[in-house]
């Protein structure tokens, strides 16, 4: 028995053997149909598909084993990693972008209408108080509002010109209207101007007014232009150029699997964390300046909703005009003195008796009696816009979603390799593709940045050449940090060299108990903020106030260093050529 057993043993062997080859055999074959079924529901022929596993000394990308992946295969599965890394960039992105591009049309939408808001509200403020008074002259503060609009539109015009001008028109027609008993020439109403800014005939409130718009009409625009800067910049950063290494790496991590037959076994995380990291090395760059340009926008949109409110800008300016209008008025027998003394008598007009100043007097008692009080909004009050929304509201929903865009590009690897159909999970880390094989991944996980990849095993990245895009990004993202900055500040840097040095920018940093109720008490300074600019050709078809709210033109002539020390040389010659 024991004998006969022993003869039947080389043929169980032979049996063993056979049984072992036909099953390697199936499930070789069953492996390339995985493979070639994965490879046809992406879309692509499998004619060039091999039926079961043969030689992969063709390969150029993937291991060079027994393959299920011929050079065809091999060539069209690494463009198809290359889409699907780009889709997988762009999707992620695509909230940036998203939130970017409807915020932006949101406050865009919103700050016009409310410049439409207001222009209305104060038409309909004039016409009911001044009536036929205003219609007359309503030119000139219709164009007061298309110059704002030419500011917020981002045209060159400076909020300080354009409120003089209008100061300018303004006094010359209120004090033609306060002495409607004398005739007033081109040159004498140029006389006045001169006057009006020693007189300040309205007071203290053109400048009050220029600090309110000037601060807040910056700020607004200062905010519709970063989030315009911001959607650019993501858009430009997710379209990517993909170096043929990038593309090898992926390859290998994502479709060397389905070559070796194993179309369902997901790469490593870690494997996937440096390709992604070697891919995304310029763009984990722009994380520090990202993030700075994220912290300027969300505290730029904290100034807007606060102390540089624009919806209390933009409802303060028909109260303002008007409490300007009344000043002049009530203190038009001072006013009109001393002009008349500066610029002369002027001509009555024929066949009108010359009103006595206690007349006048009577005259303006009578227009106060008379006056409708304008409604003055409170900072609970909010206009009704055609974005059907009020800018608390926005700036909440702004700040919602700016705050998760911090750290996007430097952590936009781990968002990729985080999706469960990029890489095996975390802690899968024995049965995932290791980029050989199925195991453990075992080389360390590069750090964020280009430098950091000089010795990524993954993709060979040349760290002394920078991507200049992604430099370019960098200084576009610096320049809009810098503007926001500055608009926080109330400064304006498309005019502050044309507006002097005042670093409060432009006056822009003042802040008034009766400005802005519930920020605080804060006094005024003594001087004008604005030095004053050389004055521009005079348009005679409408008059002009040559900046009435700067001190005189000497005065804002800086002295040079160099220009003192030779004033000093000389005046001590001077007094040595006296002590001889």
């Amino acid at each position: 028995m024991v004998l006969r057993l022993c003869s039947d043993i080389p043929a169980y062997l032979g049996a063993l053997l056979w049984l072992t080859a036909v099953w390697s055999s199936a499930t070789a074959a069953r492996s390339c149909a995985e493979s070639r079924r994965e490879y046809e529901e992406r879309g692509y022929s499998a004619a060039s598909s091999p039926l079961s596993p043969i030689s992969g000394e063709h390969l150029r990308l993937c291991p060079q084993d027994y393959t299920c992946c011929s050079s065809l295969m091999e060539e069209t599965l690494s463009r198809q990693s290359e889409a699907d890394f780009l889709s997988a960039v762009e999707d992620n992105s695509q909230f940036l972008l998203t939130s970017f591009t409807q915020r932006h049309r949101k406050f865009d939408e919103f700050f016009r209408e409310l410049i439409d808001v207001a222009e209305k509200a104060m038409n309909q403020m004039f016409t009911k108080t001044y009536g036929r008074l205003y219609t007359q002259n309503a030119q000139l503060f219709q164009q007061l509002f298309t110059e704002l609009r030419r500011y917020y539109s981002g045209g060159g015009v400076s909020l300080s010109e354009v409120l003089s001008d209008f100061w300018a028109g303004l006094v010359e027609r209120v004090f033609s209207l306060v002495n409607p008993q004398y005739q007033f020439g081109q040159d004498y109403l140029e006389c006045v101007s001169k006057h009006a800014e020693h007189l300040q005939p309205f007071g203290d409130l053109p400048r009050k007014l220029r600090v309110q718009l000037s601060r807040a009409f910056i700020a607004a625009r200062a905010l519709v232009q970063g989030l315009a800067t911001g959607r650019d910049i993501v858009n430009k950063a997710a379209k990517l150029s993909v170096s043929s290494e990038c593309v090898r790496a992926l390859m290998r991590q994502w479709y060397c699997p389905l070559c070796r037959g194993m179309p369902s076994l997901k790469s490593c995380h870690s494997l996937c964390l440096n390709v992604m990291k070697g891919c995304l090395a310029n763009q984990a760059d722009l994380d520090s300046e990202w993030n700075n340009f994220i912290d300027s926008l969300l505290s730029l949109a904290d100034r807007l909703a606060g102390p540089f409110n624009v919806e209390l800008a933009a409802d303060s300016v028909a109260v303002k005009v008007s409490e300007a209008i009344m000043h002049m008025q009530e203190n038009s027998v001072t006013i009109s003195t001393k002009v008349f003394q500066g610029c002369g008598s002027p001509r009555p007009v024929p066949g009108r008796a010359k009103r006595s100043p206690r007349e006048r007097e009577r005259e303006n008692e009578r227009q106060r009696g008379s006056r409708r009080p304008f409604k003055t909004y409170s900072p609970e009050e909010k206009p009704t816009t055609a974005a059907g929304t009020n800018l608390d509201r926005l700036v909440l929903e702004l700040k919602e979603r700016l705050r998760p865009m911090r750290g996007f590009w430097v952590s936009l690897p781990h968002t990729i390799c985080n999706d469960d159909k990029m890489a095996a999970d975390v802690t899968n880390e024995d049965r995932c593709w290791n980029g050989q094989a199925r195991g453990r991944y075992l080389p360390d996980v590069m750090g964020d940045g280009l430098v950091n990849q000089v010795n990524n095993p993954e993709v060979e990245v040349d760290i002394a050449r920078p991507d200049v895009r992604t430099r370019q990004l960098i200084m576009e993202l610096r320049v809009a940090i810098n503007r926001l900055k500055h608009a926080h500040n109330g400064q304006d840097t498309d005019f502050m060299d044309s507006d002097g040095d005042d670093s409060s920018g432009s006056g822009l940093g003042e802040r008034y108990s009766d400005d802005w109720p519930g920020y605080g008490s804060y006094s005024p300074p003594r001087s004008p903020a604005y030095p004053q600019k050389p004055s521009r050709p005079r348009d005679r078809s409408t008059t002009k106030w040559n900046r009435a709210q700067g001190p005189t033109r000497s005065a804002a002539k800086k002295v040079s260093p160099l220009s003192l020390f030779f004033l000093s040389l000389s005046l001590l010659l001077f007094l040595a050529l006296q002590w001889r």
